[in-house]
């Protein structure tokens, strides 16, 4: 692992190589993905009311990977519409209890407890690392999928919340040892809590930095073997919609999120925009995203795009259905050329926002076939 975040010298010469082939893939991919109108989240529930897909406007869906079978994707195909899994990247649940070695630890030397419903994983350990990518490959390997989205990327913590959860982490020995490399900085004996506090208050700007390029590293490398297995497909990312000053900076500084990194392996963004998780007003998402546009000067005629996730589901409170048209508009603000909501049975099962979903799709496919 350590060797793999030597950031990165032997392949900034490499990338510097293969940058025009992936620049022409890039802009062939954009000319033929002019929009996206998506559903996050099982298609089942419309399917199960009769609904097809394709009729209310939908071209997309993103489905958990865990939920993908084959009879999905066949029946997706069959409505004509492309097929986008979700891959939960750095969630630890159900890994850190059986492989403690890859339990991520804060700054006072002790194991994180669970960040409200996320438990988070140590994003250096190279056992955990291996278990996804294995996980990626097989994914890839079985099914006929048009991209693959990356989810929960971001050191332990929970920024779905009004008020988020921002631990310090994590000082595990391999972390340590990998900032130690990556940076030349030699780290002082001592117990964890000392290194950690002595790291913080000597080198805090390289200890952030390094933290954003293991984050970047992760999308380096899934990038890398969706292209060896399928080249064609899209690397998405969801993520924090924070801006660079909220909460301290804790985008950067907390879940080691550089925009300026990743806008180089990241062929689509989708912004999180749950205005109502997050305790937003709704015309939030149509600010943030005309932000997000500007803050990485987006063009709808290249990659990367933007595709926010906004959301439908009713907690907490009722979304009623102006407020869901609301936020599914204002996903479509700034640069954005396409939008999903969150999720498929909060909508399936609310006539109105069914209605609210078709009537806004099937404009903007008119819009764009004209």
């Amino acid at each position: 692992m350590n060797s793999n975040i030597k950031y990165r010298s032997s392949y900034i010469l490499l990338y510097t190589i293969l940058w025009p082939i992936l620049l022409i893939s890039c802009q062939q991919k954009a000319a033929e993905i002019t929009e996206i109108r998506g559903v996050y989240g099982n298609p089942k529930p419309f399917w199960d009311k009769k609904l097809n897909l394709k009729n209310l406007g939908v071209n997309a869906i993103f489905v958990h990977s865990g939920s993908i079978t084959h009879e999905m994707v066949n029946r997706a195909r069959s409505e004509g519409l492309k097929v986008f899994a979700e891959f939960a990247t750095l969630n630890g649940k159900n890994y850190v209890e059986k492989h403690p070695e890859a339990w991520a630890i804060n700054e006072k030397g002790e194991k994180v407890e669970a960040a409200s419903w996320f438990m988070g994983v140590c994003p250096t350990e190279p056992g955990f690392r291996e278990y996804r990518f294995s996980q990626l490959r097989d994914l890839l390997s079985e099914y006929d999928l048009d991209g693959v989205w990356m989810d929960y990327v971001h050191w332990h913590a929970q920024f779905e919340e009004p008020e988020p959860i921002l631990p310090e982490t994590c000082f595990c020995d391999h972390c340590l040892a990998g900032f130690s490399e990556a940076t030349n900085i030699q780290i002082p004996d001592g117990v964890t809590e000392e290194k950690a506090r002595w790291i913080l208050n000597n080198h805090d700007e390289s200890w952030r930095s390094w933290r954003c390029q293991v984050i970047y590293d992760w999308t380096y490398e899934i990038k890398n073997i969706i292209k060896e297995i399928k080249p064609e497909a899209l690397l998405g990312l969801y993520h924090c919609p924070w801006d660079d000053q909220e909460f301290n900076a804790a985008r950067y500084r907390i879940l080691g999120l550089d925009y300026d990194l990743l806008k180089e392996t990241i062929d689509v963004f989708s912004p999180m925009v749950y205005h109502r998780r997050m305790g937003r007003a709704p015309d939030w998402v149509e600010e943030n995203i005309s932000w997000f546009s500007n803050r990485l000067n987006i063009s709808k005629d290249a990659y990367p795009k933007v595709w926010p996730i906004v959301q439908a589901y009713n907690d907490p409170g009722i979304i009623s259905n102006e407020e869901f048209e609301t936020v599914l508009k204002g996903g479509l603000a700034g640069k954005s050329s396409g939008v999903m909501m969150f999720t498929t049975s909060a909508v399936a099962d609310d006539a109105g926002k069914t209605e609210v979903m078709r009537s806004v799709y099937n404009k903007l496919q008119e819009k764009s076939t004209n």
